[in-house]
């Protein structure tokens, strides 16, 4: 995995500023807990650092929101835990003092063959999170996980290391999820993925909502518990950011999605506020206001995730975009397409495009990314070059609203960001291209098109969006706009408004795709379903039904 350099994209009065007005404007318990998220200052060593907090002092579970890993590399896996005995409290149910936690990885889940065990802190600054990236292991294979903290053993995760840099590689397999929003329904899409057989799930964005929930939890309707109040409003301290994780991950299906598969993670908007571009808030508020706001939520999703110290934010920066591979069968070049957009041309939303949405200036990755994105084409030797990111990268024309009604919020109101890394792709000279997108919670199967005004243009890639895992509720098979969307867009060669999640399988001939569903999230246990499946020929992009 490449991860570049994280030079700050704020100039240092701005971050001057907002460290000023985090000192200002907070002055009880979330005035430390502001300077933090914005100063991400790294625990006190030796005689300044927290006391430790004895292990006869540790009483209650400590692994309520269970385990994880992540990123995994021919040698190294990354592992995360958080400690949190009462998850949902105000401080997690510990005082701020340091823990000694021990972790062991094996070949066996009953870790009879313990292959590197090792020690770490869990420091209350990182709200007692423990970040472990273990290394020296053997490429593509199977090992087991837990962690030890006081008389308390964490549950068994089960991860993989990839293959060797270039070794032949006949297949892969692979989840997309995204967007799961708490309150508005169950995860039983994540149950039915932990008993999937994959090498790696893809977590494309909105792990978080920033909205409030209610004693009810909304649509979950709860009558065997009641949220606590301080769930009950927007999040935007980094307080507010810690505790809706925690809500989110102890969710039990999620945890077992973990338990069962190494995740490679980026975010979307609702990580930190809906539809924020960059530096631009959704709101008017200052922007050094933001900034904090935005530190203390890329902070909170760095505590969260089973991610590498390389990710660990600075102030209202994370490098998040990376390069991964899986031997000689693919590249996977994970994308942020938040942190460094311009602001959305012509107010957000669904708008016919003009002048300003479609200038040379605007992007949706930055220039560096954009840059790190095509340079990595270049080199590739992959069969398959994958492109996991958030937002719908083909044209999508709503037939609500006029014939070039577009979202100024995806691709579409980004023309020239994604006519240029077209351009990049082709100038490559590499073949199968794969976009994987989430955020519009329903599934898609798209063929991204050299013209998208021309449906005979020659098609250059497939785009795969999965749809959400409850955000939007039930859903249907068939919204209301079903279709005039496949009439507008002869390009759409599927689409279905249920949640669920989908799976890849990457072979060396073929690409299979399955988009799965469930029929209700407003009731758990529901059933899963193959919706569709289709077929990607190595060399011949598009999409047919299997």
């Amino acid at each position: 995995m490449t991860t570049p350099a994280r030079p700050s994209s704020h100039s240092p009065e701005l971050r001057a500023a907002a460290g000023a007005l985090g000192r200002r404007r907070f002055l009880t318990s979330t005035a430390a807990a502001a300077a933090l998220a914005f100063a991400v200052n790294l625990p006190a060593a030796g005689t300044a650092a927290a006391d430790e907090l004895e292990p006869a002092r540790l009483a209650e579970d400590l692994f309520t929101l269970g385990v994880a890993s992540g990123d995994p590399l021919p040698d190294s896996v990354a592992l995360w835990t958080r400690l949190a005995p009462r998850p949902l409290d105000l401080d997690g149910g510990l005082p701020a003092r340091r823990v000694s936690v021990r972790w062991e990885l094996a070949h066996d889940e009953r870790f009879r063959r313990v292959v590197r065990r090792g020690h770490a802190w869990a420091h209350p600054e990182f709200n007692h999170a423990v970040h472990v990236d273990v290394r020296n292991l053997r490429p593509g294979s199977v090992y087991y996980y837990r962690f030890r903290a006081g008389d308390w053993i964490s549950p068994t995760g089960r991860t993989r290391t990839a293959p060797g840099h270039g070794a032949r590689v006949d297949a892969l397999r692979f989840g997309l999820v995204s967007c799961q929003r708490y309150d508005q329904g169950h995860w039983t899409a994540f149950r039915h993925l932990a008993g999937e057989d994959l090498d790696a799930v893809f977590h494309l964005g909105d792990y978080l909502y920033e909205y409030a929930v209610n004693a009810r939890a909304g649509g979950r309707g709860y009558t065997d518990r009641v949220i606590p109040a301080h769930f009950d409003h927007e999040t935007v301290t980094l307080e507010d950011y810690r505790l809706r994780y925690a809500l989110y991950k102890s969710d039990p299906d999620l945890i077992a999605a973990h338990l069962a598969h190494p995740f490679v993670v980026t975010w979307d908007d609702h990580e930190t506020e809906n539809n924020y571009a960059g530096g631009n808030p959704e709101n008017s508020v200052p922007p050094e206001e933001f900034l904090l706001r935005r530190a203390a939520a890329y902070r909170a999703y760095w505590e969260n995730m089973p991610l590498r110290a390389a990710q660990r934010p600075e102030g209202p920066d994370l490098r998040l975009y990376r390069r991964m591979h899986w031997g000689d069968l693919a590249q996977f070049d994970v994308l942020d397409t938040r942190q460094y957009r311009t602001d959305q041309a012509n107010g957000d939303g669904w708008k016919t495009p003009t002048a300003e949405s479609e200038a040379e200036s605007m992007t949706l990755t930055g220039a560096e990314q954009e840059r790190w994105l095509v340079d990595g084409w270049r080199r590739s030797s992959a069969v398959w070059n994958v492109v996991p990111q958030q937002v719908t990268f083909s044209r999508r024309n709503n037939p609500a609203a006029g014939n070039t009604t577009l979202s100024m919020d995806s691709w579409d109101g980004y023309p020239a960001s994604r006519r240029r890394v077209l351009e990049g792709w082709k100038a490559s000279g590499r073949q199968n291209l794969m976009v994987l997108t989430g955020d519009v919670h329903v599934h898609y199967g798209l063929e991204i098109k050299e013209d998208f005004d021309d449906p005979a243009s020659r098609t250059l890639g497939t785009e795969i969006v999965t749809t959400s895992v409850s955000s939007g509720g039930d859903g249907a098979e068939r919204p209301a706009n079903w279709a005039g969307y496949l009439e507008r867009n002869p390009h759409l060669r599927f689409y279905n408004g249920l949640r669920g999640y989908t799976t890849v399988e990457l072979g060396r001939r073929a690409a299979v795709t399955r988009f799965k569903t469930v029929p209700r999230v407003t009731v758990p246990d529901a059933p899963l379903t193959v919706a569709a499946t289709y077929v990607t020929e190595s060399g011949d992009p598009g999409l047919n039904p299997a």
